[in-house]
């Protein structure tokens, strides 16, 4: 969605932009704040962008912190916490596995103490042998009770590193999802696409980026309220018009990216005209006033991935495709061709702490 920005210069180095933004407002580019402005930047969050704007040219750090917990709250926190808890949960379980250790070894040192009385010319006395049978059963029945109760214990231990996994993994989705569309955020969205070349080979892949058409007139009309609801009705089609181990993300204000593995480019290009097409017939009209805030239609460019070295070589070629389908006429899906250009061609990996 494209909403009042802070200040910012026109330049292909999107991070760039950034830093200067925070300069003008007299920000320390420090990592939180490089994380809250590379948020409103991107423009997933509107009241972050508008709230940001309105602090001036001279914020203060702390109302730069202020901003940061009423936007993000305490999700990091949360997340080190788990993290934290995960550690001492393996932490107790390495000293319940020496400690199982230690007793075995005792045990061990009894069994050959004893072995060695027994064996000795001096233990021909009954008395001896009973008294080594004695220890032995005593030091049998403790080694496995012990063993039980160690049993149980890293049993317990097991049930809670569990939880404490699923509580990480929850917070972890938490902060890299997008509040508005429920799909993926830029930040999920960055780690994807890197993995993509992860193995070293170039994979049988796809980037697709789409862009709502006209949006800015959209919001400029009828609110940003508004605007909102489109934009979660539009992630429900792309998300519905795609196999479901297909990674989608909401990547800016109205940009939406789509990372598809194992499909030929002429099956990419029949799944990206499918989603151009559904939102097409799509109605977008106020049953109470009658107001038409239709038509809302999207432009598509995708590349393959085998047709790039590395991912940013791979964005920025689909990046050029979506450029051309918007300069061509919009409501539109481009491939990426040898021989197209673009005026400039945007950063991949902006979120960097």
């Amino acid at each position: 969605m494209t909403t009042a920005q802070p200040p910012k210069i026109q330049t292909p180095d999107v991070s760039a932009q950034i830093a200067f933004a925070m300069r003008s407002m007299g920000v320390a580019p420090i990592p939180r704040n490089y994380e809250l402005f590379y948020e409103a930047y991107i423009g997933s969050n509107p009241a972050l962008t508008r709230d940001l704007v309105s602090l001036g040219s001279r914020a203060t750090q702390d109302e730069i912190d202020q901003l940061r917990e009423q936007h993000f709250g305490n999700q990091q926190e949360k997340i080190e916490s788990a993290h934290g808890k995960l550690i001492g949960e393996l932490e107790a379980l390495l000293r319940l596995l020496r400690q199982e250790q230690s007793s075995l070894e005792s045990y061990n040192r009894l069994l050959g103490e004893t072995y060695s009385r027994i064996s000795s010319k001096n233990s021909n006395s009954t008395d001896i042998l009973r008294n080594a049978i004695a220890v032995l059963s005593e030091a049998t029945g403790n080694t496995m009770a012990h063993g039980e109760q160690t049993v149980e214990q890293m049993s317990q231990r097991s049930q809670e590193m569990d939880e404490v996994r699923r509580e990480l993994d929850e917070y972890k989705r938490i902060a890299n999802t997008d509040s508005l569309t429920r799909l993926s955020n830029r930040r999920a969205f960055d780690e994807k696409l890197a993995s993509v070349y992860a193995s070293g080979e170039r994979p049988l892949a796809a980037l697709l980026l789409a862009d709502i058409d006209h949006f800015k007139k959209v919001n400029d009309l009828y609110g940003h309220p508004v605007g909102d609801k489109i934009l979660a009705t539009v992630a429900t089609i792309i998300r519905s018009n795609v196999r479901k181990e297909s990674f989608v993300a909401r990547t800016g204000g109205e940009e939406f990216a789509v990372i598809i593995e194992g499909y030929t480019a002429e099956e990419v290009h029949q799944m990206a005209e499918k989603i151009r097409l559904a939102l097409e017939s799509t109605p977008f009209k106020n049953s109470k006033t009658g107001v038409n805030y239709g038509p809302i239609t999207l432009s598509l460019g995708y590349s393959m991935a085998a047709e790039s070295e590395d991912a940013g070589e791979l964005y920025s070629k689909a990046d050029t495709a979506l450029y051309c389908a918007k300069n061509n006429g919009r409501n539109r899906t481009f491939g990426f061709e040898d021989g197209m250009k673009k005026d400039f061609t945007k950063s991949w990996l902006l979120y960097k702490r």
